[in-house]
Parts: C-alpha cells; structure tokens; sequence
C-alpha cells in the first residue's frame, strides 16, 4: 500500500486545503448550531411540546428530546460508518447533511402540543432521531476526511479546526437567540420568535451542500479503492476482531468519554447552571456563555497543534486529571459570581426537608399524571424543585409529616391524607406562600439582580471551563483517526465518538438536572461528570497508545 510520503492523485492536487478544512468543518458547525439551540430553547420546547405535566417533568422531558437525537447516534455511526468505508467519504457525510439539515429546519414548522395534541412530542422526537442519525455518520467522515488530506506533522494542527467550527455553531445559535430575544418582547418570542433559529437553519444547510459538491474524494481513500484494498465487511472488522474492537473499547472509555463530558461541562451544563440555578435571566446567560465560548476558540488550533509536536495522550490525560479535581469548586464559584445574594443565603440559612423517605417520590413523571401532591414530602419538594433551592434531606420516622427548615425557621406541610378538593388546594397554597416569604426573609431571591452579576469572573470560569474542553477536544480528531486502519477507520472511530458523546455526554444535561431535583442539592448533578473524567483518566493514561507520529495508510 502506498506510504504517507507517496505523490497524491493529481485530482487531489488541485483541491486547496482550505477548501478540505472548510467544506469539512460546516458539518460541525451545523451539528452543534442545532445542538445548541435544543439546549438554549429547552424552556420554549417544553412550554410547546410537553405542556400536558407539570413544570419540572416537562423541562426534563424536553431535556430527553434533546438527548434523544443522541441515542441514537452510534447506530447512525454503524450505518453511515460502513457507508463510508465502502462507497466512499464523500458521498456519505453529503447525505448525512441532508437529512440532518431538513430535520432541524422541519421543527421550526411543527404545531405544539395545543394544537395537535401527543402528535407534537411524538414527532418532535422522530425529527430528534433523524438528526441523531444522521449526525451519527458526519463527525466520523470530517474527521477522516481532513486527516485523510493532512501532510504528516501536521493532523492534529488541521482536524483541530473541526473543533474550533464546532465552537462557532454554538455561537451562532446563541448569537441569534439572544438577538431574538432581545429585539422581540418575551410574549413574541416565546409564542413564536423561537421557531426562526430553526427555520434560518436552510441557509446554513444550502452553503453546507454547495461547498460540499465541490469536493473530491479522500487520496487515502481513492488509493485504496485503485489497489483494491477497500474492506468489504467493514462492521465485522472493526467490532468482530478483539484487535480492533479492543481499541474501539480503548478510544471510548480511554479518550472519548472524557471529552464527552468535559465538553459539556464546558458548553452547556453551565447554561442551565447559570438560569436554572443561578437564576440569571435567560438573555444575559446566553450573552456570558457566547462570550465565554468566542475567547477560547484559539485553544482548540493551538491544543491541535502541540498535539503534532508533544503528542495526544499528555495534554488530553491532563485536562480530565484538572477536571476531576476542579468541578466542584469552580461550579460552586460560578453560582457564587452569579448570583451572590443566593449563595450566601445557602451560606446562612440552609433549607433541610426533615421527611420519611418513603414517602418522597422521584421528581419526575414522564406521562403527566403525577401531580406530587399525594404526600407531604411531595408537596415540599415539588415546590422547591420548582424554585430551583438547594436543600438538604434530613429523614423522619415514618409517618412523620414532611417539614421544610429554612435557617431558624420550620414549616410543617399539609398532610393531604386529611385535606379533599379545594380545602387541599387552598392549604398547598398557603403553605407555598408562607415558604416563600421565609426564603425571601432569609435573602433568597427570585432572580439573580443583574447589577450584582460579576461578569467578568463568570466569563473567566466559562473560560477554565473552555480551555479544559479545548485540551481533549483539540487533538481528538487527530487521535482517533490515527488509531484505526485505513481500510475501517469511518467506522471504528464513529461509534465510540458517537457512544461517547451521544450516550455519556449527551444524557449528561437530562441526568444531571434530575439528579438534583431527586436529592435537592444543586451540585448533585457533577459526580457524573467528574466519575466519568476520572474513569477516562485511569484508562487513558493505562492503556491509551501515543499515535501522532503513525503512518496513518499502515494497515
């Protein structure tokens, strides 16, 4: 087979680099500008799709429609995956942009749930999986592709640049999101403005095509087709042979998992920290994260670059080993920067909810027809879930009636087995107002006060936060691609990338919230991340092979 330092066909000769990189990268920007956008309109989708439950279930719902396009991706990865390693890289990521692209402009036209009722979730959800799908098969063929171009020394610096776009989808969708909210009032852009990102999406997927259109195919891959050399049975290769299928397992739970988490702990995670908990309003959160997010766009070349010049596994093992021992502190110091007034009401007058545990239901009800109100501990709980409080659980013997402390003060819940009808309904209410009023006697407030917002320490945590990302991000398309060989690199590197960022990292938003609705407390959420960082850490640094100086067309 021909080595690295052989002359490209003369198709490939005259195909400009930056055309390569270019056409390449618009898949990633729109993969993460519809990413993004699930995730800043959460609160919009769950108001129109999932309407039919409670608040807190809906959010959560709408979290699981914007996870379910990620679990299905690494079955998009098998399908378009062995696409690619036969037919071609070309041809293939053209397709999965397609269908990505119409899926994500079709949800700015679906009726809510007002107006055609379960049809709406339903079909939200067939539009998430398609987008799943077909996102399944474009990250692996960028990633090939560019690599697959790239002069020796010089892969991690180009494939960096597939990162570094991904960054500009999430900055274009926050960009025009906040833009939309802020040209239009609240009422607008809640009953319709926020379908228009979606809808915009067709220009973004007619540049994407007609650049594409312009490429030619793969060199590795044409010499390959030319020599006879392609695989046949690509998916028995790569999964059915320990040899292969032990660096798929290697790649996943040794660099991709990772990066999985570490990425959205740096991108959206601190999003819903920053509205949900923090309570800052939805536009400046938006405007701090966008920020954030624009100044560490250099990082990913420059973690790209070092990688051809230290290697992969260093600057990727650090920063999950940082990030493992920096959540907790940094999450807590971002709520603290965001909100002052209500971490040091956390700080002197703790909420606890002295209860029987067996009598407190898990906060989430994915038919709707839990109302939490049929204990006192659901009765407690449902209302600061609602409101976002951190809270302790204090457990009672049973048949104790749920009682909620807030500094000095104590509240005794209504016990529903004595309250029927509107009694009940008029005794709920009550005891809601009286919480209420103590937590904002003990300096609770109902929003973050935008003059009291420390910007500039929030924008620096985004910023650790970013620069974390970027180290396992940068060189991670480099990485991977060089582990595999040619003849079944589509898809042995799709599925633990699309495992890893479509099952760990894309359930991380939905775990992480409905573990703090569960338990109460509002950094419950990152042990996922940090058990995951430090699982890819052990592994990674065990048995992840160094790979930047390989030849990358060695079998």
């Amino acid at each position: 087979m021909a080595t690295e330092s052989e002359a490209l066909p003369a198709e490939a000769k005259g195909q400009s680099d930056k055309l390569v990189i270019t056409a390449s990268s618009l898949g990633t920007v729109f993969e993460w500008y519809d990413f993004y956008l699930y995730g800043l309109l959460a609160t919009a989708l769950s108001r129109h799709f999932f309407s039919g439950v409670n608040e807190t279930t809906g959010f959560i719902l709408a979290l699981m429609a914007f996870a379910a396009g990620f679990a299905v991706r690494p079955f998009g990865a098998l399908v378009f995956g062995r696409v690619g390693d036969v037919v071609g890289r070309k041809n293939t990521f053209l397709v999965t942009m397609a269908i990505m692209g119409l899926s994500t402009f079709a949800v700015g036209f679906l009726p809510g749930y007002d107006a055609i009722g379960i049809a709406a979730p339903i079909i939200l959800m067939t539009l998430r999986l398609l987008q799943g799908l077909a996102i399944g098969g474009e990250y692996g063929g960028a990633a090939v592709y560019i690599a697959e171009h790239a002069p020796p020394g010089k892969r991690g610096f180009y494939t960096s640049f597939i990162q570094t776009t991904a960054m500009i989808g999430l900055i274009l969708a926050s960009t025009f999101v906040v833009g939309l909210r802020n040209f239009m009032d609240a009422e607008t852009f809640n009953d319709w403005g926020w379908r228009l990102p979606f809808i915009f999406s067709i220009v973004l997927l007619g540049i994407t095509l007609w650049i594409r259109l312009q490429l030619e195919e793969s060199p590795v891959f044409q010499r390959m087709k030319k020599a006879g050399a392609t695989s046949k049975a690509p998916l028995r290769e790569a999964f059915g042979e320990w040899r292969n299928l032990r660096l798929v397992l290697i790649a996943l739970f040794g660099a991709v998992a990772g990066q999985a988490v570490i990425g959205f702990a740096a991108h959206l995670y601190p999003l819903f920290y920053l509205e949900k908990i923090a309570r800052v309003d939805g536009a400046t959160a938006n405007f701090l994260v966008a920020t954030a997010l624009l100044m560490i766009i250099p990082s990913f070349v420059f973690f790209g670059w070092l990688s051809d010049r230290i290697g992969r596994k260093p600057i990727m093992m650090t920063a999950c080993v940082i990030a493992v021992f920096s959540y907790f502190p940094l999450y807590k110091a971002l709520v603290t920067a965001a909100n002052p007034a209500m971490a040091a009401a956390v700080e002197s007058a703790p909420v606890q909810v002295v209860a029987d545990a067996d009598e407190c239901s898990f906060q989430f009800d994915p038919i709707g027809r839990n109302s939490f109100d049929t204990t006192s501990c659901d009765i407690v709980k449902t209302y600061l879930a609602r409101g976002g409080i951190n809270y302790s659980n204090v457990n009672a013997s049973p048949g104790t009636i749920a009682t909620v402390r807030i500094g000095d003060e104590a509240f005794t819940a209504p016990n529903p087995a004595l309250l029927k009808g509107e009694a009940k309904t008029a005794a709920v209410a009550a005891f809601q107002t009286d919480v209420q009023a103590a937590l904002s006697r003990a300096g609770y407030p109902d929003s973050a006060d935008p003059a009291s917002v420390d910007k500039l320490k929030v924008i620096g945590i985004l910023c650790i936060f970013g620069v974390l990302a970027t180290m396992v991000y940068g060189p991670l398309a480099a990485l991977l691609v060089e582990l595999f060989p040619a003849r079944i690199r589509y898809s042995s590197l799709s599925l633990p990338y699309h495992i890893g960022n479509g099952w760990i990292g894309g359930f991380m938003p939905t775990i992480g919230f409905a573990m703090v609705a569960a338990t109460g407390n509002i950094y419950q959420g990152l042990w996922y991340a940090v058990v995951i960082a430090a699982i890819t850490a052990v592994v990674g640094i065990l048995f992840l092979p160094e790979t930047y100086k390989r030849d990358i067309e060695a079998d």
